[in-house]
């Protein structure tokens, strides 16, 4: 099984994902770190490593959930797992936007 087009589709649903402080989805922001997908006895399990704008963030249980709710929504793929793996190293920072990112909010 090839994971390029199961990798788009993850990216396509955390484009989905909006922090609610910042009108720009999670993976634009430059939240997502990496996503690594294996494949076991079990089906598929990918984890997303993520970050958040800050430790403190007030919506960082609901942004997880939303994460983590990505393999119930991709009904195509089945015995799809989808982990969060929340980490604060190396820290965000508004570098780590896309250049879409950055336009939306007028920092370019």
């Amino acid at each position: 099984m090839t994971y390029g087009p199961l990798m788009d589709r993850i990216v396509e649903e955390l484009k989905k994902i909006y922090d609610p402080e910042i009108p720009v989805n999670i993976f634009d922001l430059g939240l997502i770190y990496g996503i690594d997908c294996n494949e076991s006895g079990n089906g598929t399990k990918c984890v997303v490593k993520m970050t958040l704008t800050s430790a403190a963030c007030p919506v960082s249980e609901s942004l997880v959930d939303q994460v983590r709710n990505i393999g119930y929504i991709l009904d195509d793929y089945p015995q799809l797992t989808v982990e969060p793996d929340l980490v604060f190293e190396p820290p965000w920072s508004p570098e780590k936007m896309s250049i879409e990112a950055k336009l939306q909010l007028g920092m370019l």
